[in-house]
């Protein structure tokens, strides 16, 4: 642990007028923790999360306090989110095929965190083909799709469903009592899916986020 860490922590105490035994109990330590830690080295490195939590508590990067650079620190507070190189259909269907990602749109990490609590790899654009939840999403949107949030909490939203090696994107409304979805589409032109079993419904990721192309 390079003393640099050590002083840095020391003049983030002195600058915002914490005391080294406040830090300390707030971490769920003994009150010398952070002044040994300090003026003695001891223990030789922050554990990761007594560190996390001090560059929360701070509002620094964890590289200031010993931590490794992040892609995001890297990209100047900016997170890359990869596309998924297939398409979800509000129509007819998209095969779901060729499931590969290269990095396709950069999120500013404050403004992504606030969206979902889902890490960057839990995460994927996916464009929309069709009509079918127009207008909500229109053919061309680029959709963000938190894979994270899906099976175990699924509640009313919108979705990226797989249905017979297809890719659909879908509202769904959960019935109140029972196991039991019902499957929309937006436009009225085209039909639901009423009483549909929960079990039965195989979700990629909730839409939590669409962009489009104006005019």
């Amino acid at each position: 642990m390079s003393v640099d860490v050590r002083t840095a922590l020391e003049t983030l105490c002195a600058q915002r007028g914490e005391d080294f035994a406040g830090l300390s109990r707030m971490l769920g330590r003994n009150p010398a923790y952070i002044q040994q830690f300090v003026r003695r080295g001891v223990p030789k490195r922050l554990k990761e999360a007594d560190r996390r939590k001090l560059a929360r508590y701070f509002s620094v990067s964890e590289s200031v306090l010993g931590g490794p650079e992040t892609a995001t620190e890297a990209n100047g507070g900016l997170v890359a989110v990869k596309r998924t190189l297939v398409h979800a259909s509000a129509g007819p269907g998209a095969f779901a095929g060729d499931e590969s990602a290269k990095p396709y749109f950069a999120f500013d990490e404050r403004w992504l965190r606030a969206l979902t609590g889902s890490v960057p790899g839990k995460l994927s654009i996916i464009r929309v083909e069709g009509d079918s939840m127009a207008p909500t999403l229109n053919s061309g949107d680029d959709i963000l799709v938190d894979l994270g949030d899906c099976a175990e909490r699924l509640r009313d939203g919108i979705y990226v469903l797989r249905a017979d090696d297809v890719l659909v994107v879908k509202r769904l409304a959960l019935h109140p009592a029972g196991r039991r979805v019902t499957i929309q589409s937006d436009n009225s032109a085209y039909p639901d899916w009423p009483d549909c079993d929960i079990d039965a419904v195989q979700c990629i990721g909730r839409v939590i986020w669409a962009g489009r192309k104006i005019g």
